[in-house]
């Protein structure tokens, strides 16, 4: 059997994909079973168009529940016990300015299933986080982004 991927995550992020899969389940699956049994009213299947349309909802939403049950089961909580405070690392807000005369950024650096970089969260496995993982406070970094690379300084890490 195939190794399966581990997840990792906030705790934070943890509770948002429990609160998601809640709704899916108590909410999602029950409207959809709903229209399913009105659709099925109407008669003949073969040229209903709200069942098929139904049908690909339900399908869609017990998609999203294994998706997100699978995830939660392979969730690994991030954990910088053993981090030195200065040093980015998952789970950790890092302040950087690309030289040599941008404007500060700050980004939290998360697991992949929390990722929300127009809100400032940015995956463990995107090119800015992988090229700042692992350095610290008051460090020059060259960071390989698609279009070339780019040089930052890492102005604080909480």
């Amino acid at each position: 059997m195939a190794e399966e991927k581990e997840f990792p995550m906030t705790l934070e992020g943890k509770k948002k994909l429990e609160e998601e899969l809640e709704n899916y389940k108590m909410k999602r699956r029950p409207e959809v079973i709903k229209r399913i049994k009105i659709a099925r009213s109407y008669g003949d299947l073969s040229e209903n168009s709200e069942y098929e349309s139904a049908k690909d909802e339900q399908a869609m939403v017990e998609g999203k529940i294994a998706q997100i049950e699978n995830m939660l089961q392979y969730a690994v909580i991030i954990d910088n016990e053993d981090v030195a405070k200065d040093e980015v690392s998952m789970g950790r807000e890092v302040t950087i300015k690309e030289l040599p005369d941008e404007e500060p950024e700050t980004y939290s650096i998360v697991g992949e299933s929390e990722s929300d970089p127009i809100n400032g969260k940015i995956s463990n496995e995107s090119p800015m986080a992988k090229g700042l993982l692992g350095h610290k406070i008051g460090e020059e970094v060259n960071i390989d982004i698609p279009n070339g690379t780019m040089k930052v300084k890492i102005l604080d890490v909480k």
